[in-house]
């Protein structure tokens, strides 16, 4: 349901715009993940000393710049196919228009490599995750936090008749008929074992879609989660259902407008799950 980084502008099927709406929906992204962890920006245990960080699928740059601040000793390397970070930044960090499934060409290791929702636009995961471990120095992490776009509920609210569960069946079918994986979160703790990580830990975490949790932690996800949903659904729906599926623009813009009603309506207590996977590359 979701479109994650400028590296889904490799693909047409799955591309958003690029404008500051979409801009700002990055950063609401952000701050919805920041949330979700307790006000962390990362799990793995970033060595205090750590000397090169890299973060894959950068975006606007947000994590990169308060991951630099708070790493002044750090270099902080981020890239991503879309030049859209700013200009001003802490000395320490600086970004590069790449591409991540191509081959790497860095000289030297990472002690810890950051990738944070790439659903919707990595190809090869598993080559990901070895390129990963291959630039990575021995005693280094690395760290995904990724979705698992499967919407459910704890009450069975959310029914297969509501417009919104069509339309993300319909979303997570029609991105596996084009070889992209929008459920990454279900097997980031799988690719990176298969990778050669060690003590790989995996968490997960509840995304509710709206502010009807009564945990107060819980409201708080939802509430950033709605508002991310809302600023971009059309952006995550008309490339994909007109191109992928053949449905008109009127179509498409009666399906957000159903789905639109859904969520707004509270007593629809429909979630989906955060991912989080890290682990070591062992020691020489």
């Amino acid at each position: 349901m979701m479109k994650y980084k400028c590296q889904a502008l490799l693909y047409p099927e799955h591309r958003l715009t690029q404008d500051q709406k979409e801009t700002d929906r990055l950063d609401i992204m952000h701050k919805l993940t920041e949330v979700s962890l307790g006000g962390k920006l990362n799990l793995a245990p970033i060595p205090a000393n750590a000397q090169r960080i890299l973060d894959i699928g950068t975006g606007t740059g947000i994590w990169a710049i308060e991951t630099g601040d708070r790493y002044p000793k750090a270099e902080i390397l981020g890239n991503d196919l879309s030049p859209i970070q700013p200009k001003w930044v802490p000395p320490n960090v600086r970004f590069e228009v790449d591409n991540v499934e191509e081959d790497w060409t860095y000289h030297q290791p990472f002690d810890y490599i950051h990738c944070r929702m790439m659903g919707n636009a990595i190809r090869d995961w598993p080559r990901l995750n070895r390129q990963c471990f291959e630039h990575t120095r021995p005693g280094g992490w690395v760290e995904f936090i990724d979705l698992d776009l499967t919407w459910t509920s704890p009450d069975g609210s959310l029914q297969e008749s509501h417009a919104s569960k069509k339309f993300n069946n319909e979303f997570i079918k029609a991105s596996r008929e084009a070889s992209i994986e929008p459920c990454p979160g279900l097997y980031l703790e799988g690719w990176m074992k298969d990778a050669g990580f060690k003590d790989v830990k995996a968490e997960k975490f509840v995304w509710p879609v709206g502010t009807w949790p009564k945990d107060k932690h819980l409201k708080e996800v939802g509430a950033w989660n709605y508002l991310q949903i809302m600023e971009g659904l059309e952006a995550f729906t008309y490339a994909l259902f007109t191109r992928n599926l053949g449905m008109s623009k009127a179509e498409v813009e009666v399906i957000c407008a159903n789905i639109r009603k859904e969520i707004k309506n509270p007593a629809m207590h429909a979630m989906f799950h955060l991912h989080v996977a890290y682990g070591q590359k062992p020691e020489a």
